[in-house]
């Protein structure tokens, strides 16, 4: 029984590392770029839920649905400012202005809040559990984001396919100077996607923070396991990318029921052993 639900918890966990991993999914997949900013945009989502809870009393669904339009558009500013300027200077540039964007976003963070560890009270939703029998009990804000990550990826791959927007990202995705020629606005397509992004970012950010505690410097790690999903699944594939955050979380909780120790080394060893012997990932067609 042990085995087993350390199987069911790792499920749950993958659903969020696969909530994270969408966003940077998202731009990899349309810009080939990485955000190396990513997990600290999504610590900065939940450092500003905190203050919206705490500071105004607003309850929690209004600060949810206050902070992912806010950080959507955060996103296609960001894009359109900051990441638009590097795409013609070559990846390397692109690369070097989200790391300078995520040292700034934790500095910012250590002054304004400094390095003590905080939590999103979501009242008894954070404690609350659902019995599945022989002693199992799997937490509801795990379920939440497991369910989360598939309608997040479902509805971006419906996006994607039969909205004006979505066939234009693809387009500039595949070639961005033909799609030009044909019409297509590159720095608003990539400006649309970076909101896109922004806002699973921020909805993975916000459901951290009501499972666990975080503090400024928490977004390294969460890039880190981000990526490592985002590669496992496949690059620029969504189903991949949830395929990818499964796998992490599976290998994390069923190596913790009996080492917990070695839980992180495990997960990072798979990541490895993906880009030795399937560097493609598991998903390699590129779905986007």
């Amino acid at each position: 029984m042990d085995i087993l639900n350390a199987i069911l918890q790792g499920a749950l966990l993958g659903g969020v590392y696969a909530l994270f991993a969408t966003g940077l999914s998202i731009m990899f997949g349309v810009m080939r770029i990485v955000n190396l900013a990513h997990g600290d945009l999504a610590v900065l989502a939940a450092f500003l839920a905190f203050t919206l809870a705490t500071e105004t009393m607003f309850p929690l669904w209004l600060v949810v649905l206050v902070t992912i339009p806010l950080f959507s558009v955060v996103g296609y500013l960001v894009q359109r400012l900051l990441i638009t300027p590097s795409l013609s200077a070559g990846p390397l540039a692109t690369l070097l202005s989200t790391f300078g964007l995520s040292i700034v976003i934790q500095n910012a963070l250590v002054e304004g809040f400094s390095a003590n560890v905080r939590s999103l009270d979501a009242g008894g939703l954070a404690s609350a559990s659902l019995g599945v029998g022989g002693g199992i009990a799997l937490p509801v804000v795990g379920l939440v984001g497991l369910a989360a990550a598939v309608v997040v990826i479902a509805a971006s791959q419906v996006f994607f396919a039969l909205t004006r927007t979505g066939r234009m990202m693809r387009a500039v995705s595949d070639d961005v100077e033909t799609a030009t020629i044909t019409g297509a606005n590159s720095k608003h397509v990539y400006g649309v996607a970076t909101a896109l992004a922004f806002g699973t970012l921020t909805l993975a950010g916000l459901l951290f923070a009501t499972r666990s505690s975080f503090s400024p410097t928490s977004g390294t790690m969460t890039l880190v396991f981000a990526f490592e999903a985002v590669v496992i699944g496949g690059l620029g594939s969504l189903w991949g990318t949830l395929l990818g955050g499964l796998v992490l979380g599976l290998t994390q909780s069923v190596v913790a029921n009996y080492d917990p120790a070695g839980a992180i080394l495990a997960g990072h060893l798979i990541f490895l052993a993906v880009l030795a012997f399937r560097p493609q990932g598991l998903v390699p067609a590129r779905s986007i």
